[in-house]
């Protein structure tokens, strides 16, 4: 039947272009950039919330630097408090906690979820918002 339509002076339909997915900062797809934010803590959240103007890669960045920012004062508030034979014993749990914390932030945001951290997330919505 093809052949029909050309010999009718018909031209074929060009091929649907297959749209390029949302692109974020540096041409990252949104949920890589996301995911990327949380890679070196505060400093790859400013980047990306100063690269992206994505509202999704822009929520992860700025939850990513808020808690950074948070984990380093408790960091600080711990060794400063605590003895520091004492404390060694539970850098190692202190730590786990932080890797693990970001591992699932990274694995959130790469899977497309708006995961919010408690109070944290609430903090981090309101000023990607405000922040152009």
């Amino acid at each position: 039947m093809p052949e029909e339509a050309n010999q009718t002076g018909a031209s074929p339909t060009p091929p649907t272009p297959t749209p390029e997915p949302n692109k974020a900062a540096g041409g990252l797809e949104p949920k890589v950039a996301a995911a990327l934010s949380y890679v070196l803590g505060f400093i790859t959240g400013i980047l990306f919330i100063a690269v992206s103007k994505d509202k999704f890669v822009r929520f992860h960045a700025m939850q990513s630097i808020i808690t950074s920012v948070v984990l380093i004062v408790i960091n600080y508030l711990l060794d400063y408090i605590l003895i520091h034979w004492f404390w060694w014993s539970l850098i190692s749990i202190w730590q786990l906690f932080i890797l693990a914390l970001f591992v699932l932030l990274i694995y959130k945001a790469y899977n497309q979820e708006k995961y919010k951290l408690p109070i944290i997330g609430d903090y981090a919505e309101k000023f990607s918002e405000k922040i152009k």
